[in-house]
């Protein structure tokens, strides 16, 4: 098979790196708007199956001209490009994947174009990040072993091993992606309705082993296809893992309007967005650098199996890879697109149309496949 990657970045070259490792793979094309940054991703990983392209994925000629060449493409772009890389994947007869980006509604935007994709007989699996993504596909995989569907509760965060004043956190992805995650409403399913709750509201308290107290709260975007994948379920939420304390930090952040996008003061004279002024604030203080992180998640999907109350509970924990300096979130991000990119190209996913990753991705299958990267998920079932 043939891959595309577009963007060298973190994500797209750590899923070139799974690429290249992979025996079905014979060929990867590694792509970005500069030729430099892309030769460079190349020779770090430096094999013979990766060749490095200069490609602007503005220019729907220019993009629609590389991909045609591979059975799949992998859009590890910045978010605002997923819709229109999709549609000259579609345009050009070849399938795609991207990592999502609830802002502005992009992924609804994709989604949109289910038509188009079925009557190309290709197929598009957006949001394959790990919120939304992994926890798509384990919810997708044990609401099919259930005889009844009832609920869904999500749990998720990328965290310092060793957390540090006056936040406890290290970001691992864009701040002003964070900032938008705790800001916006996040949208759940409560007693069967759709409604929407504050971020960084109704805290609670749960353990992960080697990490003792943690806390998770509600945050935007998490739950992305799954509403419309589950109208009917009774419970459905999404929680962001942090550190204790974390939450009410933040809550006072946003209370003041300091993370807000669409508010501006008067500084002598001059309209200044606090929102910036916090961002550059906060990065060098929360800046990763070469510290280890960890991913956490525990997804419990409950219903009625044999006449039973039933819970599938999936739960992983992955480290960051110091031989090769991959963050937690990256591999686990990285190799969930990279999987998913191999079950399309080798026909193990084969139904045509933009279908979201709980609705068309074989969690065994799944499963089994990141355990040979090193991100291992367990599985336990949960009966009185």
């Amino acid at each position: 098979m043939k891959v595309a990657v577009l963007g060298s970045g973190l994500m797209g070259k750590e899923a070139a790196r799974d690429l290249v490792q992979s025996a079905g793979v014979i060929k990867v094309g590694l792509a970005d708007i500069d030729i430099n940054r892309a030769e460079a991703a190349a020779r770090v990983i430096n094999s013979t199956k990766l060749q490095a392209y200069k490609v602007d994925a503005g220019n729907a000629g220019e993009l629609a001209a590389f991909i045609r060449e591979y059975d799949v493409v992998i859009n590890a772009l910045f978010y605002s490009f997923n819709e229109m890389v999709a549609r000259t994947a579609i345009d050009v007869g070849v399938s795609s994947v991207d990592l999502g980006g609830h802002i502005g509604h992009i992924t609804d935007r994709v989604l949109r174009l289910n038509d188009k994709a079925k009557s190309a007989n290709v197929t598009i699996v957006p949001d394959l990040g790990v919120a939304p993504g992994m926890i798509n596909i384990l919810s997708g995989y044990g609401a099919g072993k259930l005889d009844e569907l009832q609920s869904i509760r999500l749990f998720v965060g990328g965290i310092p091993v060793q957390p540090e004043p006056p936040l406890e956190y290290n970001h691992v992805f864009s701040m002003e992606g964070l900032f938008d995650h705790y800001t916006d409403p996040s949208t759940i399913i409560r007693d069967g309705k759709k409604v929407e709750v504050p971020s960084l509201s109704e805290v609670e308290r749960l353990y992960f082993d080697r990490f003792g107290p943690l806390e998770a709260f509600h945050t935007s975007g998490g739950t992305s296809t799954l509403l419309g994948s589950y109208p009917e379920i009774n419970t459905l939420e999404y929680k962001t893992i942090r550190y204790p304390g974390h939450a009410e930090k933040m809550k006072l952040l946003v209370d003041l309007k300091l993370t807000r996008n669409d508010y501006e003061v008067d500084v002598n004279g001059i309209k200044v967005k606090p929102r910036e002024v916090l961002l550059k604030t906060l990065d060098p203080i929360v800046d990763l650098k070469d510290k280890d992180d960890a991913v956490l998640l525990r997804v419990c999907v409950g219903g009625q199996k044999d006449e039973l109350s039933s819970t599938y509970q999936y739960e992983m924990v992955t480290y960051k890879d110091r031989v090769h300096q991959v963050t937690a979130m990256a591999r686990a991000t990285a190799n969930t697109i990279s999987v998913v990119a191999q079950m399309i190209a080798g026909r193990f996913i084969t139904k045509s149309g933009v279908l979201p990753p709980e609705q068309v991705v074989p969690g065994d299958l799944y499963i089994a496949e990141m355990a040979k990267r090193g991100v291992v998920i367990s599985e336990e079932l949960l009966q009185p």
